[in-house]
């Protein structure tokens, strides 16, 4: 069950998707552990629930899972000493599936017959409720309750040789969104779902007395941190295998075309990533030019909403000749849970994050730019601590399209009905935040912003079903006599989102 707690932040609370998870992994170090913490530090904007490390020595495995973030569980020189080998995978998690228990902190770890399997994702298997119901048919006691462990299961099932053999009849037989990491005895292994959702990339670092070791991560800024080079981006439906030999790629499903989530580029990735060769602080200052191309306001000054908001509102301004400040401060010291406050204090929550700049705001008409809207609860809030600052007119802009539909590749979004744009026309929601005009960039802007003419509707560039409700569903490498009649995406679709509910409370 999710928390009412106002000063909790979690997705009940904040009016804002969240990202599923982030991996990393790496081979060939002796430092291992140290740079898979490093790199969950980076990543951990990507999931702040709980983090984990598993590790090789050659002989044994050896893991570390707690509840809370990195810094929390891997500031330790005792843990991370304990975590020893040149092998080493790492997961932040945020719960999209399955609550926030010890049992489903990844990475899991399994003993198969060829030997330990440690294995953590990123994304969200759509057709894992019908799976697991099939597993525990056939005799599978499942630990957790996420949808990671049927990855697991399904390897246990396999007929396959060895490892990479089981994995890839595994995938098989999944749908939906995923970017895996795994480690095996001998080596590191990196997988990207076949429409290439979640973003996966490869790095190089050099090694203490030996080659370059290689690894496996979401983001760029995870290399950054740990002094690694970039190599590639790892291609959809694509097989990474890191080891001893080097790197080792497979191409084991049939290829079809990417649809890479792009609201990674708006609000997931840190803007000093870069994401499938598109600098993310570039693309959002260039969806804010976009943005006011498509919806000038007369205003005396842009502020954003930070910290998300604050590469569009740069591209807004310099394209709108409007100076660009800071009227809205952050506090960055906000812990998960700040205080118990009483009733009478329940409704500033707000201000525990965010602070009016009143001398940038007082008497002057605001541009506020923020990079979406979800269920428009922390939007009201903010309007109304500008408005009391002194604001003589409040005009938002939204740098993506209005969010109407749920997401079911990996990100924590509400029920349809709980998403104000669903329900709502721009002026409805204009008058509910409490703005005197709001604006969104509209899909052919948010693909001009991308480098693309528009958005072609009959080849997606992007996956966008938050924005269209267009869900790539192409499922180019199934055996039909596994795929049943009930298996259709929207049974799953419906069948998950109920577990989902029943989840929540």
């Amino acid at each position: 069950m999710r928390s009412t707690h106002p000063f909790v932040t979690d997705a009940a609370d904040q009016d804002k998707f969240h990202e599923e998870c982030g991996v990393f992994g790496i081979f060939g170090h002796s430092d291992a552990a140290a740079h898979t913490a490093l790199g969950l530090h980076a990543l951990q904007h990507r999931g702040q629930e709980a983090s984990g490390i598993v590790t090789y020595d050659g002989e044994h495995f050896h893991a570390h899972r707690a509840v809370g973030q990195v810094g929390d569980n891997f500031s330790s020189e005792s843990v991370i000493t304990s975590l020893k080998g040149r092998a080493a995978i790492g997961h932040n998690r945020y719960a999209t599936t399955g609550g926030t228990l010890m049992r489903n902190v990844q990475p899991l770890f399994a003993d198969f017959a060829f030997g330990g399997f440690a294995v953590c994702h990123n994304g969200n298997l759509t057709n894992a409720y019908h799976l697991r119901r099939q597993l525990v048919s056939r005799g599978s006691i499942f630990q957790s309750t996420t949808d990671t462990e049927v990855f697991v299961h399904l390897m246990a099932f396999s007929r396959g040789k060895d490892v990479l053999d089981r994995l890839v009849e595994a995938l098989r037989q999944v749908e939906g969104a995923y970017t895996l990491v795994a480690l095996a005895k001998d080596r590191v292994i990196g997988v990207r779902d076949p429409l290439g959702v979640r973003p996966l990339v490869l790095g190089q670092v050099a090694a203490p007395g030996g080659p370059p070791a290689h690894v496996l991560t979401s983001e760029t800024c995870a290399l950054d941190i740990i002094g690694a080079d970039f190599v590639r981006d790892v291609e959809p439906g694509e097989m990474v295998v890191l080891s001893e030999a080097g790197v080792e790629s497979f191409h084991p499903f049939v290829k079809t075309r990417s649809r890479f989530c792009v609201f990674e580029y708006i609000y997931f990735a840190r803007p000093d990533s870069v994401v499938e060769g598109v600098s993310v602080y570039e693309a959002r200052r260039q969806i804010g030019v976009e943005l006011a191309r498509e919806a000038p306001a007369s205003a005396d000054v842009i502020i954003p909403v930070p910290d998300s908001g604050v590469p569009a509102a740069i591209g807004y301004a310099g394209e709108s000749g409007i100076p660009f400040e800071l009227g809205i401060i952050r506090n960055h010291y906000v812990g998960r849970t700040f205080i118990e406050p009483s009733d009478q204090i329940r409704h500033l929550g707000v201000r525990l994050k965010h602070n009016a700049n009143r001398p940038l705001i007082e008497g002057r008409r605001v541009v506020l730019v923020d990079d979406s809207i979800v269920r428009g609860t922390t939007s009201q809030k903010i309007v109304q601590m500008v408005r009391h600052a002194g604001a003589r007119e409040v005009h938002l802009r939204i740098s993506s399209p209005p969010t109407a539909h749920p997401c079911f590749y990996g990100i924590d979004t509400p029920e349809e009905g709980e998403l104000l744009a669903h329900n709502h026309t721009v002026d409805e929601m204009a008058r509910q935040i409490g703005v005197d005009s709001l604006a969104f960039i509209s899909i052919d802007g948010l693909y001009r912003a991308m480098g693309k003419p528009a958005r072609n509707p009959l080849q997606p560039q992007y996956c966008d079903a938050c924005f269209t409700g267009d869900y790539p569903t192409e499922l180019p490498d199934r055996d039909d006599a596994v795929r049943q009649p009930e298996l259709s995406f929207l049974a799953e679709r419906t069948a998950w989102g109920r577990e989902r509910r029943v989840r929540r409370g």
